[in-house]
């Protein structure tokens, strides 16, 4: 089990979770804040393992019986809370699991540490009961949340937590991290890179694809008929791409990288610059056909498209919208 040196960037939360243990001032409850796969819960995970490591030097140190529970998920005093709706996480969920575990001591560490994944899911009363428990934690407890969207927590819980923002890694630690650890070459390795945006989870799981190539070419299928396709069609398409176990927003990062492909190629004619250098054509076409504005509309189009469903807006709604535009920029 590696420690915080394993982790690939994200150096000043870092930093603030070591000076915070080494100085005993570990806060009672932090929000870890960034997009999905971006490290959150690799981070949460390091960070319960350090407070509850027994040994001596670097923590965690991997070697010692409270690390080796951890490792093993059976660590008593580490608690990840689980739902059984994907979508939400309830009430009961939030006060088994947490508010009337917390006023039970730990069992046999100095903290119990608990982890709430995707903690924006939790309901209007779940989060009201976890504010509770958050206004008069017993010293012994740590409650870290993890979440892509911290404005749907209610502001008296994001109030009463330290507040870590897990910011994109720079591409050069990505693209280094992907050719030592994943083995990829460089130039796939560079394609995962603007793919991944900084998100060194989505490009681990883009390089690691067997399908990436099928990935693409049904992206750019999708972008060079767009116009001449029925909305159904289009919606149907969208969809598909749960064949490939890919996240529907991961999918519109890759239609973004297309349209900032066009937008470079038409700004500076320069195909070396591009990352779809083997579609050159059909972006050659789509250069000639979209105006700087319309490029910049359709790129601002999918950022809204991920807020939509962000949101729970009607997937077919959300691609309904989005595509009406692609296909008058077009």
């Amino acid at each position: 089990m590696k420690g915080f040196h394993g982790i690939i960037g994200h150096e000043d939360a870092i930093e603030h979770l070591q000076n915070a243990m080494a100085l005993n001032k570990v806060s009672h409850a932090y929000i870890f804040s960034g997009e999905k796969g971006a490290g959150k819960k690799r981070l949460a995970r390091t960070f319960a393992r350090a407070l509850q490591c027994e040994g001596e030097g670097e923590r965690p140190c991997g070697k010692c019986h409270s690390c080796l529970q951890a490792e093993s998920g059976n660590h008593p005093d580490i608690i990840e809370v689980t739902h059984e709706k994907p979508n939400s996480i309830g009430v009961d969920e939030i006060r088994d699991q947490v508010v009337n575990d917390v006023s039970v001591r730990p069992y046999s560490s100095p903290r119990k540490v608990y982890i709430i994944d995707e903690c924006e899911k939790m309901t209007q009363q779940a989060q009201n009961a976890l504010l509770k428990t958050l206004e008069e934690p017993p010293a012994y407890a740590v409650i870290v949340l993890l979440t892509s969207n911290a404005s749907m927590l209610l502001p008296t819980i994001q109030s009463r937590c330290v507040m870590l923002n897990i910011r994109p890694v720079p591409n050069d630690q990505v693209r280094a991290y992907l050719m030592e650890h994943v083995e990829v070459p460089d130039y796939q390795a560079d394609i995962c890179v603007a793919f991944a945006q900084g998100n060194i989870g989505k490009a681990v799981m883009l390089a690691e694809s067997d399908r990436f190539s099928e990935i693409k070419i049904a992206a750019v299928h999708l972008l060079t008929h767009a116009k001449e396709m029925d909305i159904s069609e289009i919606t149907a398409s969208v969809k598909a791409v749960s064949e490939f176990k890919l996240d529907v927003q991961d999918f519109l990062d890759i239609l973004a990288v297309w349209y900032r492909d066009v937008l470079y190629f038409k700004a500076t004619n320069d195909a070396n610059g591009i990352i779809f250098k083997e579609y050159i054509r059909p972006i050659q076409q789509q250069t000639r056909h979209m105006s700087y504005e319309g490029v910049e509309e359709v790129l601002e189009g999918l950022q809204k498209a991920k807020a939509r469903l962000n949101a729970n807006v009607n997937f077919e709604l959300t691609m309904e919208l989005l595509f009406l535009l692609i296909k008058e920029k077009q």
